[in-house]
């Protein structure tokens, strides 16, 4: 016991500094491609072999549609003309219809996570969450096995249809107000897997998506970045697009 103890003294604390202070350690974040501003020149840009349809050309610009990126780099490595990159993690993107929790839940948010047909990559990140260099405990995020005390539904995986109906009802179980966050590609559009004849295209067809993290799979500070956005105590990167918001018609106090 007293070797650990001598041993921490030594090493100090290796939380991240973020959101305080800006995380710049290596390998934190794969990035991700960024559409190309007014006056880039797309090049040859057309020829990009995207998998999941993320990348389109309009009018002479890349757009991207960060919700269907896998990060396979097919757009960057052997090509006359990569695609602009950013190596940021801030990609959430928030309805901007008051989602954000109420002030009484900001510095206490408990959150149930629900595993909806996932290859396993995007639990393994939030998992990584709870260990000392993260440590979300210190912000006031908590993570809860039962729905019944959950303020958020973090949900991974495009929504297999043997999940359909424990998805609803873990979500009807919850007490208002309550918010969903879609972590990853697969939970926004479907990414690799969706639609399929088992799997939807995500879950906005299941349930209103308050929150999207895009990424396969997002790195954990990018989905710490979308809890604070949730919480108010950080600045979205864009707002949640028409197309990843649910038709589902659900009432909701607060």
């Amino acid at each position: 016991m007293s070797r650990w103890i001598i041993k921490g003294l030594k090493t100090g604390v290796v939380t991240t500094r973020y959101p305080r202070h800006t995380e710049d350690a290596p390998g934190v974040s794969p990035g991700l491609p960024r559409a190309m501003r007014p006056g880039e020149d797309a090049g040859d840009t057309l020829g990009y072999d995207c998998p999941t349809g993320a990348l389109r050309h309009v009018d002479g610009r890349l757009v991207v549609e960060r919700g269907r990126c896998v990060h396979c780099f097919r757009c960057v490595r052997n090509v006359a003309k990569p695609a602009p990159w950013e190596d940021g993690f801030e990609w959430t993107a928030i309805r901007d219809d008051g989602s954000r929790v109420p002030g009484a839940f900001q510095h206490s948010i408990y959150i149930c996570v629900i595993d909806a047909g996932g290859c396993g990559a995007c639990i393994n990140e939030i998992k990584h969450l709870n260990n000392p260099y993260y440590n979300i405990h210190r912000l006031g995020f908590f993570i809860t096995p039962t729905p019944r005390k959950a303020d958020l539904l973090l949900v991974v995986g495009p929504v297999t249809d043997h999940m359909k109906v424990a998805l609803q009802k873990t979500y009807d179980a919850m007490p208002t107000p309550k918010r969903v966050m879609a972590i990853g590609a697969c939970a926004i559009s479907g990414g690799v897997f969706g639609s399929g004849f088992v799997t939807g295209a995500g879950i906005a067809d299941v349930l209103p998506v308050d929150v999207t993290i895009p990424g396969c799979p997002p790195p954990p500070l990018a989905i710490l970045h979308g809890l604070l956005v949730l919480a108010g105590r950080k600045d979205a990167a864009q707002a949640l697009a028409p197309s990843l918001k649910s038709t589902k018609k659900t009432a909701e106090a607060g």
